[in-house]
């Protein structure tokens, strides 16, 4: 018989996220795949057509079990709904992961966003004495804080002793980003081995017709991906808008994505007809939108946490092997130095941001060109899709 691995995640197909290719390949190897997660409304916090926000659900994808629970809705405009989502998750997946939990082998997390939704997983554990392994793409509470919760002797407290008991009930723990070891050591049990095992790049068909930007003759500047808070968008905008009228007008910065912080944006940006809002775009059609630009920004606002914070975008821009534009302190910014991939700022110093897009503007072909050159190697080395998926599944059956 096969063995059965349980994936606890809060997003799963359609919503596009790494977990997606994890679940079929462990398929494909001849395990028993099933994923315990929401209804699908990720980003924008409605449920995708052709699906039901039920209470409970059961379906299937590509040969994968999907266990449904209810989603709440309106989370993009709402601080209040946010924190109900993450809650909602942590309940109503626990109370399913009572009931399904003991016919597994081995439950997988992909921790994702909230430390909330990892209960399930955490429940399964002790409850079925099965082995728990988690990915940990984002680090709690440092990121609560980051988010803007207020920091108080009685959250903190709270907080402290419900990631202790998370992490204090895992067998294994994979991480995105090395720095979140220091992040977490003080959490978990001093047995515990921490795994660096980073996120790769989205699959990218660069033979595609460029995407129209609107302006061929300009250098094109493009973010893409979650239009939040943290994102550090304002400060983007504004240093591009400190540009003088030559440098504007040869160059358009593009942003491409949704979110809760895309309205506020539309008004900072003043129509400003170099700063174009593209919207949404489906995964598979960004290749396009990548090809047809000169730089591509990967950008965090000046937190502890983003410090020690890889966005997956960091891998998916390298494939795309255009020169990269790292406005975020810490490691991130130490991956584009180290491997000579791009330019790199204080994403807190508007200033600064604003010379390094005046000095894009100016920078020959072949200076651009040298940022592309270790690109093949990462991707064949560090980041990897076949390689982590595969040391992904190793240590969620290491108990073997």
């Amino acid at each position: 018989m096969p063995k059965k691995i349980l994936i606890v995640t809060e997003c799963f197909y359609p919503e596009e996220f790494k977990i997606n290719d994890v679940a079929l390949s462990w398929k494909d190897k001849g395990y028993d795949v099933d994923v315990l997660t929401l209804a699908p409304t990720y980003p924008l916090g409605r449920v995708y057509p052709g699906y039901k926000n039920k209470i409970y659900s059961k379906g299937e994808w590509q040969g994968v079990n999907v266990y449904r629970v209810h989603a709440t809705l309106g989370y993009k405009d709402s601080t209040f709904k946010k924190i109900l989502k993450y809650v909602n998750f942590m309940i109503l997946g626990s109370i399913v992961s009572l009931f399904i939990g003991k016919k597994y082998d081995y439950v997988f997390g992909f921790n994702m966003s909230a430390l909330t939704g990892m209960l399930p997983a955490t429940l399964m554990g002790k409850l079925y004495k099965k082995p728990v392994t988690f990915w940990a793409l984002d680090i709690w509470p440092d990121s609560l804080y980051a988010y803007g919760f207020k920091k108080t002797k009685a959250l903190s407290y709270f907080l402290d002793k419900f990631v202790k008991f998370m992490y204090c009930n895992v067998d294994n723990i994979a991480l995105s980003s090395k720095g979140f070891e220091s992040k977490l050591k003080s959490y978990t049990r001093s047995d515990l081995t921490f795994n660096y095992l980073p996120q790769w790049a989205d699959d990218l068909d660069m033979s595609m017709e460029l995407a129209d930007l609107g302006t061929n003759d300009k250098i094109q500047f493009t973010f893409a991906g979650n239009v939040g808070k943290v994102q550090n968008l304002e400060n983007i905008i504004n240093a591009f808008c400190l540009l003088s009228s030559e440098y504007q007008e040869k160059s358009q910065l593009n942003i491409i994505g949704d979110g809760s912080n895309l309205d506020n944006l539309k008004l900072l940006a003043n129509k400003n007809p170099n700063i174009i809002f593209h919207g949404k775009k489906p995964r598979s059609d960004m290749a396009s939108y990548y090809k047809a630009s000169d730089f591509l920004i990967i950008s965090l606002i000046d937190e502890p946490i983003f410090s020690v914070t890889v966005p997956a975008k960091t891998q998916t821009y390298i494939a795309a092997k255009k020169p990269i534009l790292a406005i975020i302190n810490g490691d991130t910014a130490s991956i584009i130095q180290d491997n000579n991939l791009g330019l790199c700022t204080d994403p807190s110093k508007i200033d600064t941001i604003a010379a390094m897009f005046q000095r894009c503007a100016n920078m020959s072909q072949t200076e651009r060109q040298n940022f592309t050159n270790e690109n093949d190697r990462l991707l064949a080395t560090i980041f990897n899709k076949e390689k982590t998926i595969d040391k992904l599944l190793k240590l969620v059956t290491s108990k073997d």
